[in-house]
């Protein structure tokens, strides 16, 4: 998730990626407005850019809960290195940025630490979303349900691509044990 990414970039100081030959990989990166509401709760992770914290994780999904105090609790589940893992569980705590109409969150990874988490689309229907970092560096394509056909899954890597991302760096993460070795997957255990 977003969030979980974001630790893994701030302790690193990088991802290591290799220069982003997008043409529009200048282009400023814009927040879409949020309901809030009926932003929350299930969301999986159908493709991310892998890096090393999240990488190998199979069955991802996010859970997001409005407070009573407007913040967000952010809740990451998934299963490193195969379905036969236990599920492994993180949790952080959000932040609406004022004046981005719920579109840019500070996530707290821990006291004093935040990293910023873009939404850059939401489909009317709230069925599918776009997270971005700021710098392009990691990419994330959420889905209310755990598998998603070709077409959309192309239409909405095309969004990012418009958006000035290395599209060709996304790999879909496996929801299903059937999903696992299948072309443009991630495979756990395998270096990417």
């Amino acid at each position: 998730m977003a969030v979980f990414a974001g630790a893994s970039v701030l302790l690193t100081g990088c991802t290591g990626a290799p220069p982003n030959p997008n043409p529009r990989a200048d282009a400023p990166l814009h927040t879409v407005p949020v309901d809030l509401p009926r932003y929350m709760g299930k969301w999986y992770v159908i493709a991310n850019i892998p890096y090393f914290a999240e990488r190998d994780f199979v069955g991802s999904r996010a859970e997001w809960k409005l407070r009573d105090d407007g913040k967000i609790d952010d809740h990451f589940y998934g299963r490193k290195d195969g379905f036969d893992q236990p599920e492994r569980h993180y949790q952080f705590l959000d932040s609406v940025v004022p004046g981005s109409g719920g579109g840019e969150w500070r996530v707290r990874l821990f006291w004093p630490i935040y990293v910023s988490q873009l939404t850059v689309y939401v489909d009317p229907d709230y069925r599918f979303t776009l997270l971005a970092y700021p710098d392009k560096s990691l990419g994330w394509i959420f889905s209310r349900e755990p598998t998603m056909d070709d077409a959309t899954y192309r239409a909405l890597l095309s969004r990012f691509d418009a958006m000035g991302y290395d599209t060709t760096r996304f790999r879909r993460v496996p929801q299903l044990p059937e999903q696992l070795g299948q072309p443009g997957f991630a495979t756990p255990g395998k270096s990417e």
